[in-house]
């Protein structure tokens, strides 16, 4: 009796060390809570805000504006939704101000009533109208206030292939002050969900990957801007326009747009890149940290939605003479569905409002309401990065270890940009290891000063901080963060490289494969004419297109086993995919593979190298096509095609059956 008591507490013991070891997780410090929605209420939230009840109020894409009394559950209790207003044309933006609820629809900005105090608005009033041409992507959004008190809107381009202007203002930022008076205030915007007012009174917006939008991005924009989509410089004529700029003015050429600007007056460089799928892939609402260190250990920093990959992204900013600059981490992965707008709760935690009906998300769900709890505990994270004279400052939220920390194998910084032009989206170029030249610790050991080889003004610098470790030897939850240069930083003094220089045989990285031409790699599964064996001949030919919402517009194809294939892959999306033939019961493994390649995946075209991908394209353009040739395996079975652009292969797969 007494040796089966101890062999039970030895297993107890050990049981409890293997659970303190193992590494934690996102939900260890932010969790992520779910309110419940009524059965048949569709609540795919367009704009949310908090009432001064504490209640939250949320307009929805089907018209609704629903009122949630206690969205918190505080002890234990359900969320009571109440629907006080219909009707609505796609409102995209709810605000409370001067006691009523202001919706902006996509035609109007509209103000509801309730006349007789009864919880039900019994009035729409509409403030401003502006035309509509019926174009799908009309969206429209606001209203958020200035610091002088006007109400701000922004209004999306049409889709017609590309991104139009077909009725007026139609790609602009404007004003509103209290006697209805519109003033234009920038342009150059595309599809510009999310947009704020920080706590200093600067306006920033999030911009998504499009025509002449190479990755996501957030900018601040300033009266007069021109953010870099032409489409709106249609109306820049008008008399009361403060943009100078005209379509003949920007160039087409491909080169980045920080080089752009630097030629021509008026175009504005973003503050800071959001690298297209190794961050998210379609930037939404921003909300500022002003808690004070309620909501964890960044407060005064931003946090940016993403609809297609369904999670919560962190920026830090900093102002260098006068011109914001700064860095994206990773947050909160794993809601429900497609995030489109944030709002702060009374208790500092955060309300996230979800939509994806049509604009497809890795969340499976057609919407959601969720709530966004700090546990209390800070993780090891890279709190900021800023910029020096001659490099880089790393703050962690705790001390790291020292030997680690002077290791320059425990980081790998990446430099890179995209092409600015008319096209879709855009590869990453001019990629470039930047070598560490020298490395200084902090006293307190929680700030690290990285001297580099090359500052590029308007590149990208991915920033991986992978050996490092805290005191316990943990891992950093995220070791990763990606700054946009703009100014040199000369008000933090260089290193002194007689004390901190690194020895050059220190830092070789391998990293031969990154630069590798993607046919040398892969070209094997790649085949794009007719093997001359076939003698011009083939067994099937099979034609896969594409249909709005992150599909193929086929969920099955077939082929005879061994039968010679003949695959005509037709992207008509406005944005970009490609096609696998993966073996059976790997669509997962595959597509989870495409995501975790980082800075080698735009390269390699996203497709990773393993067996279980049998053939593949490449990635194509909106409005282009691909033929593939391949021999079908000769194992009957249940095989599957899948697009692997990061996010993707969720929802955008389908069955070939061999037969």
């Amino acid at each position: 009796m007494k040796l089966r008591n101890i062999t039970f507490i030895i297993l107890l013991i050990f049981s409890l060390s293997n659970a303190f070891s193992q590494a934690l997780t996102e939900d260890d410090y932010y969790q992520i809570v779910t309110i419940p929605t009524p059965e048949g209420v569709e609540l795919e939230v367009g704009g949310m805000v908090l009432m001064p009840d504490g209640s939250l109020a949320a307009c929805t894409r089907r018209g609704e504006v629903w009122k949630v009394d206690n969205p918190y559950m505080f002890g234990g209790g359900k969320p009571v939704f109440t629907k006080i207003a219909e009707g609505l044309h796609e409102p995209l933006g709810l605000n409370y101000i001067d006691g009523k609820l202001w919706a902006t629809q996509r035609g109007e900005v509209t103000i509801l009533h309730d006349d007789n105090s009864d919880g039900q608005i019994d009035r729409f009033q509409q403030y401003y109208q502006w035309p509509l041409s019926g174009n799908y992507h009309q969206y429209s959004y606001g209203p958020e206030i200035t610091k002088d008190g006007k109400k701000l809107f922004t209004l999306n381009l049409d889709w017609i292939g590309h991104g139009a202007s077909q009725t007026k203002w139609r790609g602009w930022m404007f004003t509103l002050d209290d006697e209805g008076k519109m003033e234009p205030w920038a342009t150059g915007l595309r599809s510009p969900a999310g947009f704020m007012v920080n706590d200093e009174g600067d306006i920033f917006y999030a911009e998504n990957q499009g025509d002449w939008v190479g990755s996501g991005r957030v900018t601040h924009l300033e009266k007069g801007d021109f953010a870099g989509n032409p489409a709106g410089l249609k109306w820049a004529d008008d008399p009361t326009s403060p943009v100078k700029l005209r379509t003949e003015d920007i160039p087409d050429t491909g080169q980045p747009l920080f080089e752009a600007a630097q030629k021509v007056e008026g175009i504005k460089a973003p503050a800071v890149w959001f690298p297209h799928t190794l961050m998210g892939i379609s930037t939404s609402d921003m909300v500022q940290d002003l808690s004070g260190g309620k909501f964890g250990p960044f407060s005064g920093q931003y946090f940016v939605g993403d609809q297609g990959h369904s999670k919560i992204m962190r920026m830090s900013l900093e102002k260098v003479d006068g011109v914001y600059q700064g860095a994206c981490y990773p947050f909160r992965e794993g809601f429900m569905s497609g995030i489109l707008r944030m709002e702060w709760g009374f208790d500092q935690s955060m309300f996230v409002g979800q939509t994806s009906r049509g604009w497809a998300a890795t969340g499976r769900s057609e919407f959601g309401l969720q709530r966004l709890v700090w546990s209390g505990k800070t993780p090891f994270e890279i709190k900021s990065i800023t910029s020096a004279s001659d490099g880089f400052i790393l703050e962690f939220t705790e001390e790291i270890n020292e030997e680690k920390a002077y290791n320059p194998s425990s980081y790998d910084i990446q430099s890179f940009t995209y092409k600015y032009h008319h096209t879709y989206g855009s590869p990453i170029i001019n990629q470039r290891e930047v070598k560490i030249k020298g490395i200084e610790l902090s006293e307190d050991r929680k700030t690290v000063h990285l001297a580099v080889d090359t500052m590029r003004l308007g590149y990208i610098f991915g920033i991986t901080a992978e050996g490092i470790t805290n005191d316990k030897d943990e891992n950093l939850l995220h070791n990763v963060g990606y700054f946009t240069l703009n100014r040199i930083n000369n008000t933090v003094a260089p290193l002194n490289l007689d004390f901190y220089a690194v020895a050059e045989e220190t830092m070789e990285h391998d990293h031969a494969s990154m630069d590798m031409p993607t046919d040398k790699l892969i070209s094997e599964k790649r085949i794009n004419e007719m093997p001359a064996s076939w003698n011009g001949e083939v067994d099937e030919t099979i034609l896969i297109g594409t249909v709005p919402g992150l599909k193929f517009d086929t969920k099955l194809i077939q082929a005879k086993a061994g039968s010679r294939v003949k695959i005509v892959f037709q992207n008509n999306d406005d944005m970009l995919h490609n096609l696998l033939i993966v073996n059976p019961k790997t669509v997962e493994k595959v597509g989870q593979a495409a995501l975790n390649m980082g800075l080698k995946g735009p390269n390699m075209g996203y497709v990773p190298e393993m067996e279980d991908v049998l053939y593949h394209t490449g990635i194509l353009q909106p409005e282009s096509s691909e033929t593939i040739y391949f021999q079908a395996p000769k194992k009957k079975g249940d095989y599957h095609f899948v697009c692997t652009f990061p996010g993707h292969y969720t929802v955008m797969n389908g069955i070939f059956r061999v037969k």
